[in-house]
């Protein structure tokens, strides 16, 4: 009897932590889709689209480590209870929001509440599977219904915005928070540490202030000007902010980031891979949909569905990744990855630039790049904690985690940013002389909204709108695989420098 209440206890607390993973993940890669239509119907711009994605992720970096230290210090289930409640209120909030400062708003608490929330489920499983093998095997099915909320959201997203409305992608959380506070209630055990360091503030505040102002310094710059004093104000604050931040956690006697960790070169070229994977793949997948919506003219639910060849790759192929890392270790496969990742956008982007441009010709190069996710994402965070010792293992975590988020957040703006300058600077050949350059920056980002009757009235033809469209998402792609493919080459370095600290070998993949 004892057993079978243990066992019913296991997989209570194992569908808790699940559904919660579900939903973080869902939230990210799901929304994308709808960002068009949200764009339309809340009267927006292409900015507040990129607001809309970042909100959810600079919150999520923000409250990473925090999150952690105080479900250590006042119990790992009470703040997973509490932010679960926190996420199903504010993705209520999200879904009746009737403009878009409320929805980016809303979007930032969900954030916070989703990161902390995910942070959680990683704690109770540990303290929940105590036995090795039942943990694995645990964190196997976390980590595939994590797969299954970034893989398949942009269809699931995409159906609910076909049979329902763009509101219910946030709306849906409600009844799944409610689900999973009951389970995680009834069945997951409290616990905590004792000896849990004290939260770093400062360390918190300042990283955050250091990416949110380089973000809003690349999202806002095109209209108040890179060289206006508010814009260099703003630059240097993030800067600054950042330089304080090392020297504090340098000083810190309870770090949130200790930096000796990256004199591991193992540790710093997984680093590499969790900067790669962030770089072009996931911010990419907020403008996919725009190409394919906008650019090319296609449904919602069709959409979603070519959006399936760029995440499944990342389900099917981490099985093949660790069995690859066994033979031929971390340093060859990550690095591996990352090369794929950047041929797959070099080959996206062929299919941008030939005349017939369509789903078709993007198809091989989703499928290389997802190949590349899925061959580097595994690896990357069992070689990030697998190269420290294990006191440092949660804190190799969060490095790892949110070299992630910062990257995501920042590429995201980057590649904004590149998309409308490619456009703003191509229209220039269509539209006549006397339209000013704020005009065109309105254009610009009209054309990517696919609001297009007041270009096709000066002039413009469809046709001129689509070139120039997808001329501009082949800069991107441009910036996308090269870049991968330079983190690809500073990982292949890493591994390879002669190793710095000679008593952390205690992981079999890497040696």
């Amino acid at each position: 009897m004892n057993n079978s209440l243990q066992t019913k206890g296991y997989n209570g607390s194992l569908i808790a932590v699940c559904l919660a993973a579900l939903m973080f993940g869902f939230e990210i890669s799901s929304v994308p889709v709808s960002l068009p239509v949200i764009e339309k119907e809340l009267q927006g711009n292409f900015k507040d689209i990129q607001w809309i994605m970042n909100a959810y992720t600079i919150a999520c970096c923000t409250v990473l480590m925090a999150a952690g230290t105080l479900a250590d210090k006042y119990g790992r289930k009470r703040i997973f209870i509490y932010n679960v409640i926190l996420f199903g209120i504010t993705s209520l909030i999200c879904g009746l929001a009737q403009n878009m400062p409320i929805l980016i708003i809303s979007r930032f608490l969900q954030g916070l509440s989703g990161g902390a929330m995910f942070i959680c489920t990683i704690a109770n499983l540990s303290n929940q599977f105590p036995d090795a093998k039942e943990r694995a095997k645990a964190f196997s099915v976390w980590g595939v219904i994590v797969g299954v909320g970034l893989g398949f959201g942009p269809i699931i997203g995409s159906a609910i915005m076909t049979e329902l409305n763009w509101r219910w992608i946030f709306l849906i959380h409600v009844p799944l928070s409610l689900i999973t506070l009951l389970f995680g209630y009834r069945f997951i055990r409290e616990s905590k540490d004792s000896n849990a360091q004290k939260l770093d503030i400062g360390g918190i505040i300042l990283l955050a202030i250091a990416i949110f102002s380089l973000t809003y310094f690349i999202i806002q710059s095109p209209d108040a000007g890179f060289s206006s004093f508010k814009m260099i104000g703003v630059l240097l604050c993030s800067v600054a902010s950042f330089i304080i931040f090392i020297w504090i956690e340098k000083k810190s006697s309870y770090p949130m980031f200790d930096f000796s960790v990256f004199k591991i070169n193992t540790f710093s070229g997984a680093i590499m891979g969790s900067i790669g994977m962030n770089f072009s793949f996931w911010p990419f997948i907020i403008y996919l949909p725009i190409l394919f919506q906008t650019g090319f003219g296609y449904s919602v639910i069709f959409t979603g569905i070519c959006l399936l060849a760029y995440t499944l790759p990342s389900l099917v192929v981490p099985p093949l990744a660790e069995y690859l890392t066994l033979r031929y270790k971390a340093k060859v496969v990550i690095p591996t990855g990352l090369f794929l990742i950047g041929a797959g956008f070099l080959l996206m982007r062929y299919g941008c630039i030939i005349e017939s441009a369509s789903w078709k010709t993007l198809l091989g190069g989703m499928l290389v790049a997802g190949i590349g996710l899925g061959l580097t994402n595994t690896p990357v965070t069992n070689t990030a904690t697998g190269s420290v010792s294990n006191d440092r293992v949660g804190m190799a975590s969060g490095i790892d985690t949110s070299a992630r988020l910062i990257t995501l957040a920042i590429n995201i703006a980057v590649m904004g940013l590149i998309l409308i300058n490619g456009i703003f600077h191509n229209i220039k050949s269509f539209v006549p002389g006397h339209v000013s350059h704020a005009e065109l920056h309105t254009l610009a980002e009209r054309i990517i909204s696919g609001n297009n009757i007041l270009i096709t009235k000066i002039g413009v033809s469809a046709g001129h709108i689509k070139m120039v469209l997808v001329d501009a998402f082949s800069n991107v792609l441009l910036y996308g695989g090269l870049g991968v493919w330079g983190l690809s080459i500073c990982s292949f370095t890493l591994f390879r420098l002669k190793k710095t600290d000679k008593t952390i070998q205690n992981y079999p993949v890497i040696n």
